[in-house]
């Protein structure tokens, strides 16, 4: 089934020259089905290419999604243009009264800033807690992450002395769970950040558990005790060329970064990398979709006291 979007997004002609089913409001208005409704909490700087890897794991998925993007503060977009933001972006204040099948956060370029020193570490912590009680599932990436593991569970991240960023192996610790249906023993994921959280440490608290890890990159998959939050500190919606833009962009800032592992061919930036997850992201995202998300939300989402207990099987 398809992604529904607004019909002249951007993301749309890109979504379908690749073969992706997206559906317009126009016709998706003439379709008698209850889709499932999520919301895009965008926190990258380049909102466009940000939403259309999100849209892209989105309408891979059986299920038609109705999406809406949501802003964080109405300051201009240094590399989005105005119009986009208008046009397609609502504020919190627009959507606050909804309730939502599913959310997700993105990751946000604030690795190395204090969380109480983010100017709109107010807005984030409100809608966090909002949705604790008018979304069925929200799905923290990267730097959010450990933004909702930190506001909700108390958990200090560690801040690395390099960043981390490359191509990392990992594995199932729990098998036993519907996230983690049809999962390869090992797997690839992308990771671009500066912190982590301990997997020792994150085993230790009760209300937490770790689904997958690496031995190199730490936690991967972290959910809540009550399977409403899944934490996610890679980046499995990053495009092939993704993590070669960061580096570049880094290089030409002057940052000295470390080339991505595992990422280029003998380790040779000038080489095209190869992509060894998009099969992963697109699984991952189904699963929550489906078992998480979509068996698990009330009919009406005006009755959030509907919700199907949380118990995931």
């Amino acid at each position: 089934m398809p992604v529904k979007i607004p019909d002249n997004l951007p993301a749309a002609e890109i979504l379908t020259s690749e073969n992706i089913f997206v559906m317009s409001e126009s016709r998706a208005a003439l379709q008698d089905i209850r889709p499932m409704k999520v919301l895009i909490l965008n926190l990258m700087p380049n909102k466009i290419e940000t939403e259309t890897q999100l849209l892209r794991l989105l309408g891979n998925t059986p299920l038609q999604v109705d999406v809406d993007l949501l802003r964080i503060h109405d300051k201009e977009s240094k590399h989005t243009p105005s119009d986009h933001m208008n046009n397609f972006y609502r504020s919190f204040e627009e959507v606050s009264h909804n309730n939502y099948d599913g959310l997700i956060i993105t990751g946000a370029p604030l690795g190395q800033v204090d969380f109480t020193d983010v100017t709109y570490w107010p807005h984030i912590t409100e809608i966090i807690d909002w949705s604790q009680t008018h979304v069925t599932s929200v799905l923290f990436l990267c730097w959010a992450a450990h933004a909702g593991l930190y506001h909700l569970y108390g958990l200090e991240r560690k801040l690395l002395t390099k960043k981390r960023s490359g191509v990392f192996l990992h594995q199932r610790v729990n098998e036993a769970v519907p996230l983690l249906r049809g999962f390869d023993d090992e797997f690839f994921v992308p990771h671009s950040r500066y912190a982590e959280i301990e997997i020792a440490e994150l085993n230790q608290h009760q209300q937490l558990k770790v689904l997958a890890q690496s031995a190199q990159a730490g936690a991967y998959l972290i959910i809540s005790e009550n399977n409403r939050n899944l934490f996610v500190t890679g980046h499995p919606e990053y495009q092939k060329l993704t993590l070669r833009d960061e580096y570049q962009r880094d290089v030409l800032q002057g940052l000295n970064p470390d080339i991505p592992c595992h990422y280029f061919p003998d380790d040779n930036p000038e080489c095209e990398p190869l992509a060894r997850w998009h099969s992963h992201g697109s699984l991952l995202v189904s699963n929550w979709l489906n078992y998480y998300v979509y068996q698990m939300t009330p009919y009406d989402l005006s009755d959030m006291s509907a919700l199907t207990p949380w118990e995931v099987n």
